[in-house]
């Protein structure tokens, strides 16, 4: 096993896991297989030769400290995330490794910024939350379309997803987030978040051709009113979802994802349009690709290559969210260090848009992303 390639993924036989194990692998890292269960650990080795797996559960320290050894950073991909994520981060800063997760559900991120900024910081140890499709994607687009803005009005990213056929995780997921929100609604309005109980509206947005108009539920609330605003001015971040994939997520039996490609991608396809207005300009980002689940691998191995090569810049304040906020030490100082393994460490918790350079991580993204609009963000 190559030392200091190996990269440890938590919840690696899960939907997203796999994706991730075999992002690793096309990488050049040697992933670490981990897990509760041996039995799918050895099934998932045998399609992988030569990996090494762990078993490891969140409510045993000793499991975690054992499989993180040899490490040079962790993936989490097991949810619930209000159960993982912490365990896990405490393992990564006794271990010293930086620490990435695909986490979508917006209390576990406002969790780990709330409780690991401080924690992170003083061991030198960066972690990056919701590294995926929900929070990671957003606000790389958010931070691209602001381009030289320092401060907005809104931010506004919608979601049109061609149907949204959900992991067993994402479904126990919801229902964690729903049972800590009370059944509430959540919104990020005015700066902070707020819980509501108001029905959500129905509206058109105007996507870009070939998508174009189309039916979306507003304030379909995702892990983007976390990251964006635990770094950017913006004190409107608001999210909608094409109403088709909203009926779908919430249909009685819905079904899991059905590979259609040889990776392993469903047929699903998506665009994210993003929108941010300040006084009467606005500017506008779009991405698109195929399968909301495949995308959080690159997206999640991209992050880890970038903080082990390196390539981060230190933030030193929160965006109008009162979270975040990461420092660096070495050469880099901020602007997104392109040296090479050591020029920067950058330590705290940030989200993507943050901690990297957002246009060069897009661009970085090109063969899993086709993007629409020039990537300073101005139009």
């Amino acid at each position: 096993m190559e030392m200091g390639r190996n990269v440890a993924v938590l919840g690696a036989y899960g939907h997203t896991g796999r994706f991730v194990v075999a992002e690793l692998r096309e990488r050049g890292y040697v992933p670490l297989l981990l897990g509760r269960d041996q039995d799918k650990l050895t099934v998932l080795a045998e399609a992988h030769p030569g990996v090494e797996t762990r078993r490891a559960s969140v409510d045993d320290p000793v499991s975690l400290d054992r499989a993180l050894k040899g490490a040079v950073a962790v993936i989490n991909c097991a949810g619930p995330f209000a159960t993982t994520a912490a365990p896990l981060i405490e393992a990564a800063l006794r271990a010293g490794i930086p620490y990435v997760d695909v986490a979508a559900e917006i209390e576990a991120n406002v969790d780990t910024f709330a409780r690991f900024a401080e924690r992170a910081r003083a061991a030198g140890t960066l972690v990056v939350p919701a590294m995926a499709f929900f929070g990671g994607l957003g606000d790389l687009l958010v931070t691209t379309a602001m381009g030289d803005w320092t401060v907005a009005d809104e931010a506004h990213i919608a979601y049109g997803l061609s149907s949204w056929h959900p992991t067993g995780g994402t479904l126990a997921s919801g229902v964690v987030s729903g049972q800590r929100r009370g059944g509430r609604r959540v919104r990020f309005t005015g700066g902070r978040l707020e819980y509501h109980d108001d029905a959500l509206p129905t509206l058109e947005w105007p996507f870009p051709a070939p998508l174009g108009s189309q039916s979306v539920i507003g304030e379909f609330t995702m892990a983007d009113v976390v990251t964006v605003p635990s770094h950017l001015a913006v004190p409107e971040v608001r999210t909608y979802m094409t109403a088709k994939a909203a009926s779908d997520l919430s249909a009685p039996d819905a079904p899991a994802p059905t590979a259609v490609d040889e990776r392993g991608r469903s047929a699903q396809t998506f665009v994210v349009d993003v929108l941010v207005r300040s006084g009467g300009t606005e500017r506008r980002v779009t991405a698109a690709g195929q399968d909301i689940y495949a995308i959080s691998a690159p997206l999640a191995v991209e992050a880890v290559d970038r903080i082990l090569s390196g390539r981060t810049r230190g933030v030193g304040s929160a965006g109008t969210g009162g979270v975040g906020g990461v420092e660096s030490s070495g050469d880099a100082k901020g602007g997104g260090s392109t040296g090479g393994a050591g020029s920067a460490r950058s330590a705290g918790v940030a989200s993507a848009g943050a901690v990297f350079d957002a246009p060069d991580f897009l661009r970085a993204l090109s063969p899993h992303l086709s993007l629409y609009a020039p990537l300073d963000g101005r139009r």
